[in-house]
């Protein structure tokens, strides 16, 4: 059975209290979700250890009831402000 879109969500909230986090289904089988978090956690990681970090929330998970998770991680624009 996938893993639905709350299901995702709250793991997600669980690893990172400050995200904003929006799951949206794809096109396809059901299984397809996009997945975009904003979060103070991702300051200073490169995109591969953001996504790292995401796939950990998930509690490997992810491999077992979701294909493909499209993922888009950002800092929030607050922590860029000031910034040159």
């Amino acid at each position: 059975m996938a893993m639905e879109g709350p299901a995702i969500e709250t793991l997600i909230r669980e690893a990172f209290p400050d995200a904003d986090v929006i799951v949206t289904k794809l096109a396809g089988t059901g299984r397809h979700c996009g997945v975009r978090i904003v979060s103070q956690a991702f300051a200073g990681k490169s995109r591969i250890e953001q996504h790292q970090m995401i796939y950990e929330a998930l509690k490997g998970k992810i491999t077992d009831t979701v294909h493909p998770l499209v993922l888009e991680t950002a800092v929030p624009m607050s922590h860029l402000q000031g910034k040159t």
